[in-house]
């Protein structure tokens, strides 16, 4: 083996190996285990959320496929409607062309060529992550047989009364002119007003002030609410006001919704353009009057509006200007009054969202039954998906998230589908002249089901449908379905979705329903929610804050010139490129370390806790680079000591030392705490048992205790050493392989021969059991007694302060048989290990010198100090030190007293000062004890 580890001459390397011999395929006669990938965007790079998500996928899936389960981790990407039209439309207009210019089909042509050559971008990285998914069977959303999945889907829903087109309010984005779902809507608080204006009463007795956020909507105004029991306004309800500068006269009402605290308690109720007021518009029958273009600008005059012409074509917010103006001058406007409020932006477009009132597809989620009797939405659809969870089917890990998944089931709203782009599955809808609507999957079949003749004109839908709709049918549709394929039966329903908790609602939830409704049978039987990759100090990863990490620059390193020109790239605004320059320098200024893929593969699973967000800090993943040097160190030492050597592979006998039978049992306890870590989803502590075993019981003690053996013992003992060191190692090879795949395939290909292994390769090789046999307790009890023999003079050494190299003379007290008897087994290993001039044990009658004292249960372990320090400078260190803690204690204790500070300072800085006296109280009496008993020498 090289003498250091460098993971670039080897993780490239091992994985092309992996790939080429096909070692990610299903195969076996086990039980199936399949995870499917969370589809990641075509358009996308792997940012730290997913190196984070499929980092604890791919040990799921190594894990099981050592563990014998016919395994499957299918790989699969996503089309993402909007994000990649927009990148492809960002071409054109860069060559001085829209995508108009090309025509629908065109334009189509030109997404699938850019897909063919930069689309793969996020599967290269992944491969870099060491994801062991099954490559040979990837799918993409938008290729035939997912299409024909999609197809299958709208059609049946359709036919079955639970898909319908209908007139309802949607996010709509003016730039791109289309829907978009809750999830691409970013809502962030931002400054604003509130206007109060006057809304006169009909009958001349006065009028109402109404408070708002958007006055240029009032020109759809409906109505005018208030709260049924608010006192000031109950006698209004039933009343009228006339609407300013429409002229239109509107309704008084009373809903519950009105909160009679904000504002002056009267609200302006625009069902058209706001979701609110949309449902109070449906309870009490109100118009919907829609005064808004795609594009946000006023529309010309409507019947139901009566829109002024000179507001016509006006943006919505130059028509807000004009409106305000207007009203002032009618002395209309009551006030005007700063406001932070929540504004809801496009997540691709960064436009500002308008509730818009248009003709959308939906998918019915809220109706119990349909008009012919048949099961609506909630019954065939929603409700099965609550049952899965609540009976067991399905559960959520941790479970707390089960209730996410039921309040939001329990309140949905029927799914808007539908999406005004052209990169998408087009919705297989066909209109004749006539503008009636016939579905069917394709126009041959539409022609054929409803005998239309072909000289009729059909216009197909120009729509096409939500990206979430595809990845809905996932789980099954990546399979085979509509056909009844071999692997649709083999790995549905998949094990386990691992995902984060923001989509619960847009994908978790739909895939339930949609595999409950297809297949008959839940998509998965666990859901693993992990929480969300923020930095160091908690916050969110942005761009803007210029706290992203790349997982790749992590693996790679990066120089800081280059870290810098990547976190720049893109931004707008001067200052802001300017601040992040200047903040990365500062936090990076020698650039960020190469640290492999195992380091941040092995931080990563550290930091898989129960918790909801995960502090992701650079020190953490220093820290494992160190673990894996450790472990490529020891695995050297090992086989410096046992390849060419007598291992007892030939048949020599083997003599097992206590050592050799505790660290044997130690791993025993090691792999029983991983699986059941493993299978609890407790990445964290599988985690920490590896590295425990291997750093502290491994490394530290175990490698310290062979030496001696093999240079003092004899034949059978040693050959028994050699064997341990080489079988406990490869059996740690394959226990943290899941999580560390490439160093431990580097070292097991050389420590493999050596314990007997075959197989090319340890992705291929069984995963440790427990093995109940292999668990020496009274092994582990003399191992503890002679570790805590070695610390105990250790920690005498390191508290007065004793050369590292001066040999100590140490006497017992209180020996018991025990004690002496493991005294007499091990003395050879304490002499060494703990730098022990001699060990004597002394009588019941005789008198011990004055010493430093170590407890190990009832034993009394004695260091002479006479001789061993200089008197007189250890006098003067301590006295030093203590004056140095005097002088804290009236100043912290003064600040307690202080009557003005107790009062006024916050109770935990309070309780830190009294816990700080507390410590320097206690640490003066430990010194005081040691000058004391020092100077008795």
């Amino acid at each position: 083996m090289d003498k250091t580890y460098t993971p670039h001459s080897i993780e490239q390397r091992l994985y092309r190996h992996w790939e080429q011999q096909g070692y990610f395929l299903p195969e076996g006669d086990g039980t199936p285990y399949c995870i499917m990938i969370p589809p990641p965007n075509v358009t996308g790079s792997l940012h730290m959320g997913h190196a984070f998500q499929d980092t604890l996928m791919d040990i799921l899936t190594r894990y099981h496929r050592m563990a014998g389960n016919n395994t499957l981790w299918q790989a699969g990407t996503d089309h993402a409607g909007i994000a990649t039209q927009m990148v492809v439309e960002r071409q054109l207009n860069a060559e001085g062309k829209t995508r108009h210019d090309l025509g629908r089909d065109a334009f189509i042509e030109r997404i699938w060529e850019w897909k063919q050559q930069s689309g793969g971008s996020i599967t290269r990285q992944l491969r870099r992550m060491g994801s062991s998914l099954d490559w040979e069977h990837e799918r993409f959303t938008m290729d035939e047989g997912l299409s024909q999945a999609v197809r299958t889907v709208f059609v049946t829903l359709y036919n079955e009364g639970l898909i319908y087109r209908g007139k309802r309010l949607v996010n709509w984005d003016p730039v791109l002119q289309t829907a978009v779902s809750d999830l691409e809507v970013v809502s962030q608080e931002e400054q604003g007003h509130l206007w109060h204006l006057r809304y006169p009463l009909t009958d001349g007795s006065g009028y109402m002030v109404v408070a708002t956020t958007r006055p240029e909507t009032m020109l759809g105004d409906s109505a005018v609410a208030v709260h049924p029991e608010d006192e000031r306004y109950r006698h209004l309800i039933g009343k009228t006001v006339t609407l300013p500068l429409s002229g239109r006269e509107i309704a008084v009402i009373g809903d519950d919704y009105v909160d009679p605290e904000f504002g002056s308690g009267c609200v302006k109720i625009t069902p058209a353009h706001d979701f609110n007021d949309y449902a109070i518009g449906l309870r009490h029958g109100l118009a919907m009057i829609n005064v808004l273009s795609s594009t946000a600008a006023i529309l010309a005059d409507t019947t139901d509006a009566s829109i002024p012409p000179k507001y016509y074509g006006l943006d919505r917010y130059e028509a807000r200007d004009v409106i305000i103006h207007d009203l002032d001058r009618a002395g209309l406007l009551e006030k005007i009054d700063d406001h932070k409020l929540m504004v809801p932006r496009g997540d691709r477009s960064g436009a500002v969202l308008e509730p818009l009132l248009t003709d959308q597809w939906f998918v019915d989620l809220t109706r119990d039954t349909q008009p012919d009797g048949r099961p609506g939405g909630r019954k065939a659809i929603t409700e099965p998906a609550l049952a899965a969870v609540r009976n067991g089917d399905i559960r959520f890990v941790p479970q707390n998230w089960e209730n996410t998944y039921f309040q939001w089931l329990e309140n949905i709203q029927d799914w808007c589908v539908s999406r005004q782009i052209w990169w998408g599955h087009r919705i297989p809808a066909w209109y004749d002249d006539e503008g009636r609507v016939y579905v069917g999957e394709s126009e041959a079949a539409v022609r054929e089901q409803y005998h239309i003749a072909d000289e009729v004109r059909l216009r197909q839908d120009s729509d096409v449908l939500d990206t979430w709709f595809s990845s809905a049918l996932w789980p099954f549709s990546t399979l085979g379905w509509p056909e009844n394929s071999a692997r649709l039966q083999q790995f549905y329903p998949t094990s386990v979705l691992v995902t984060g908790f923001d989509i619960i609602f847009f994908w978790v939830a739909r895939m339930i329903m949609m595999g409950l409704k297809f297949m008959g049978e839940v998509p998965f039987r666990d859901i693993y929610i992990h929480g969300l990759v923020r930095d160091a100090e908690g916050q969110k990863m942005s761009k803007s804050k210029g706290n992203v990490l790349d997982p790749i620059d992590l693996i790679d390193g990066i120089a800081l010139d280059d870290l810098v020109a990547k976190r720049t790239s893109g931004l707008m605004q001067p200052k802001m490129a300017e601040g992040i320059e200047k903040q990365t320098r500062r936090d990076f200024p020698d650039g960020i370390a190469s640290y492999g893929t195992d380091a941040l593969r092995f931080t990563f699973a550290s930091l898989a806790s129960t918790g909801r967000d995960i502090r992701f800090d650079l020190k953490r993943v220093e820290g494992y680079r160190n673990f894996c040097n450790k472990l490529w160190n020891a695995a050297r030492y090992v086989l410096m000591n046992t390849e060419g050597q007598d291992i007892g592979l030939s048949g020599g006998a083997c003599v097992y030392s206590p050592a050799d039978r505790w660290i044997q049992s130690r791993l025993q306890l090691t792999v029983k705490e991983v699986r059941d870590a493993v299978a609890g989803y407790r990445f964290d502590l599988a985690a920490q048992a590896l590295y425990e075993f291997t750093w502290d019981a491994y490394c530290d003690w175990y490698l310290e205790l062979a030496k001696i053996a093999l240079q003092a013992g004899d034949e059978a003992q040693q050959r028994g050493t050699r064997k341990t060191l080489v079988d406990v190692l490869e059996t740690l090879l394959r226990l943290a392989h899941p999580i560390m795949p490439f160093i431990t395939e580097e070292i097991w290909q050389r420590v493999a021969p050596l314990a007997g292994s075959k197989g090319e390769s340890i992705m291929t090789q069984p995963y440790p059991e427990y093995d109940e046999a292999r668990h020496d307790a009274a092994a582990i009890d003399e191992m503890s007694w002679v570790m805590g023999f070695i610390l105990g003079v250790r920690r005498i050494r390191g508290e007065m302060d004793i050369a590292p190299g001066k040999l100590l003379p140490v006497l017992l007290q209180n020996a018991n048989t025990a004690d002496q008897a493991r005294l007499e087994t091990s003395r050879a290993v304490l002499l060494r290990l703990g730098r022990i001039e001699f060990i004597d044990c002394l009588g019941a009658a005789d008198t011990a010198p004055e010493s430093a004292i170590s407890l190990l249960d009832d034993l009394r372990i004695l260091i002479p100090m006479k001789g061993l320090i200089d008197r007189e400078a250890e006098l003067a260190r301590l006295e030093k030190e203590i004056q140095r803690l005097e002088k804290d204690v009236p100043r912290i204790q003064g600040k307690l007293d202080d009557a003005g500070f107790t009062a006024k300072a916050p109770p935990a800085v309070i309780e830190k000062e009294r816990k700080k006296l507390a410590d320097i109280q206690g640490s003066l009496e430990q010194l005081r004890q040691e000058a004391e008993k020092i100077s008795r020498l």
